[in-house]
């Protein structure tokens, strides 16, 4: 049976103790280029993604962004993400697992971390997380110079797996790291991962965490977070999932904790952070969700 984390999510006032100041507004217009991307909310192709770096950090691997992985082709979703723009993510917290160097292991400096797919781990062991498969596309925008796109921001991400624990923190996974990853955004402020659906563990509702960056050099800086926010999972694909075998766990402890009940969503409802979830189980999920920083 799945046991809570001792530690989870116990809100931004606990990170903060650790913490340096985890957000700041963006300095720089984004020029010109951002006006053509404003005119232009419209489908057309998107920018690339990134692969390892042989160098050893995340901020090494930007140079290399554009050779494979390539981000999402705008959509009707970049229009209404620029639509819905005006209200910023709720800052919330980092929880007890993030391996960003703030408590415990930093996997942002670990060479591979780059990567649309993080399904398996990277480096010494090659073990993938099983589960039903999920894509998740977030759509950066920047709230102080009217919703353009956060073109070259950064997100690192991270959840449990089908059984709610963290790698890298829970016995028997220290020295896995799958279902972390950071992408870069393409022109549109868009960026994708592949990974599984999450489990249920007690005391949380299923979610995502993530950092936003002011650009891929700075992953490894501290000072240069933009946002810390987590992404709510919709109730009706959580019980489609979580009827399926090896979410047996998940099962069990999803109905212990509502959306509004829950200690990080429950003070909105999670209406900022709950994604939009179409697909099914026998060919998988997509997730996206709009970012305003």
């Amino acid at each position: 049976m799945t046991t809570p984390h001792p530690d989870h999510d116990r809100g931004l006032e606990f990170d903060l103790s650790t913490l340096l100041n985890r957000r700041r507004t963006l300095g720089v217009l984004l020029g010109a280029g951002t006006a053509a991307a404003l005119a232009a909310c419209t489908p057309g192709t998107g920018g690339g993604g990134a692969t390892p770096s042989s160098t050893g950090s995340a901020a090494a691997t930007a140079s290399q962004s554009s050779t494979t992985a390539a981000s999402p082709s705008a959509t009707s979703t970049v229009t209404r993400a620029f639509a819905e723009c005006g209200v910023e993510i709720p800052e919330e917290t980092l929880g007890p697992y993030p391996a960003d160097g703030s408590n415990g292991p930093n996997v942002l400096e670990a060479s591979g971390v780059v990567r649309r797919d993080i399904r398996s781990s990277f480096g010494t062991s090659t073990t993938a997380a099983e589960g039903v498969p999920l894509t998740v596309t977030l759509t950066l925008l920047d709230n102080a110079n009217g919703c353009s796109p956060l073109a070259g921001a950064a997100v690192y991400a991270w959840h449990c797996d089908r059984d709610g624990k963290y790698s890298l923190y829970d016995s028997g996974l220290e020295n896995e790291n799958y279902l972390r990853g950071v992408q870069e955004a393409d022109a549109n402020g868009q960026l994708t991962f592949s990974t599984i659906f999450p489990g249920a563990y007690n005391g949380r509702w299923p979610h995502i965490h993530f950092e936003v960056f002011e650009s891929m050099s700075n992953t490894t800086t501290a000072g240069q977070v933009l946002a810390v926010s987590q992404i709510a999972l919709t109730e009706a694909a959580c019980k489609e999932v979580y009827a399926t075998d090896g979410y047996e766990s998940s099962a069990r402890n999803f109905p212990n904790t509502t959306l509004t009940s829950d200690n990080v969503f429950g003070d909105d409802g999670g209406i900022y952070q709950l994604a939009t979830i179409s697909g099914s189980v026998a060919g998988g999920y997509t997730a996206a969700l709009n970012v305003t920083v």
